[in-house]
């Protein structure tokens, strides 16, 4: 099941996507909902993120060639930082640069949003916190992080966190492609199964140190391949079974004369 969160008739809504149409839906996306109101055909809509998570973790150094090619040691444990969630911005939305300087980066990932509250989660049980599953792209300004030492300010800008365009219910998490293309050229290609730590491992690593609750989204890591980003460029982000992220990029001038 495909859920989207989007703008109708200066409505923000969720709804079930099959096909070309959403159904929209009443109630808690945590807790019990239900199909309510007229279909609306896709296209004439404006797909949000499909949610504003309630925290943002994110994973580093999570597949052994994304550690390779930054010369950094494979980590024993999950690398676990936090992010600001008034970064994340949705399908189609436009990935501002702060500046043309520094390096900017690409980073597609799979992203875990939690469905129900839980903590010392076993890994076995994992799935049971699992609401389910979209396209991220972990956009991260590679100066600030060596700068700093750490990964916060380098990966909260505003609009360094596209989410989207859905959140898929049913889908195994083990083993999926993941690619980044960017103009059309592929970047970045990899799959789930050389996760260093699989999701399970993560939730119940996350979970360990503080609870995990509905609305939190989990980046679990990028492949091999990230690489800049420059004003005017288009960035796609597909996961297997969940669809494409796709986002231009601006310069600062660009977004002032917005």
């Amino acid at each position: 099941m495909k859920i989207a969160r989007y703008l109708y008739q200066k409505q923000i809504r969720y709804g079930i996507v099959r096909g070309n149409v959403i159904h929209p839906i009443s109630g808690s996306l945590y807790e019990t909902w239900e199909e309510a109101g007229e279909p609306v055909v896709a296209g004439d809509v404006q797909l949000l993120a499909p949610l504003i998570p309630n925290k943002l973790i994110g994973i580093g150094l999570n597949y052994a060639a994304h550690a390779e090619e930054t010369g950094k040691p494979i980590p024993d444990e999950p690398m676990m930082f936090m992010i600001s969630p008034t970064a994340v911005i949705g399908p189609e939305a436009s990935i501002v640069l702060p500046n043309v300087d520094d390096r900017i980066d690409h980073e597609a990932e799979l992203a875990v949003v939690i469905g129900k509250r839980g903590k010392n989660i076993p890994a076995e049980r994992a799935a049971d916190y699992i609401l389910g599953y979209t396209c991220a792209n972990d956009v991260s300004n590679r100066v600030l992080q060596k700068k700093d030492g750490q990964f916060t300010r380098a990966k909260s800008f505003d609009s360094f966190k596209p989410l989207g365009p859905v959140i898929e219910t049913e889908l195994d998490p083990s083993d999926l492609e993941v690619v980044c293309r960017v103009n059309g050229d592929v970047r970045q290609k990899g799959r789930t199964s050389d996760l260093i730590h699989s999701v399970p491992e993560l939730i119940a690593h996350i979970s360990s140190v503080f609870p995990l609750e509905p609305g939190d989204v989990i980046l679990t890591g990028t492949p091999s391949g990230v690489g800049p980003l420059s004003p005017g460029d288009q960035v796609e982000v597909e996961v297997e079974g969940i669809g494409v992220l796709t986002n231009r990029v601006l310069g600062p001038l660009d977004d002032m004369a917005l």
